[in-house]
C-alpha cells in the first residue's frame, strides 16, 4: 500500500504543471461565467427601470361638470 501511495505521488507530481493550468483554467470560466450572469441581470434591473420610468401616461381622464353646472345654474336662478 504504501508503494502505492509514492506511485500516486510520483505520478501527481509529473503532471502538477498540468493540473494546475487545468484548475486555473476551470477557475477563471467559472468566475468568467458568474460575471455574465451578474451583468446580464443588472442590465435587465436597469432596462426594467428605465423602460417603466419612460413610459408615456396612457390614463385617460374624463371629467363630467354636470352637476358642478347645474349647481350653479340654481343659484342663478
Amino acid at each position: 500500500m504504501s508503494q502505492e501511495k509514492v506511485d500516486r505521488y510520483k505520478e501527481q507530481k509529473a503532471n502538477r504543471k498540468q493540473i494546475m493550468a487545468r484548475e486555473k483554467h476551470e477557475k477563471f470560466l467559472v468566475k468568467l461565467c458568474a460575471g455574465l450572469v451578474a451583468l446580464a441581470l443588472v442590465c435587465w434591473l436597469g432596462y426594467s427601470i428605465y423602460d417603466s420610468a419612460n413610459k408615456p401616461d396612457t390614463s385617460d381622464v374624463a371629467i363630467t361638470t354636470t352637476a358642478i353646472d347645474e349647481y350653479v345654474n340654481t343659484l342663478q336662478q
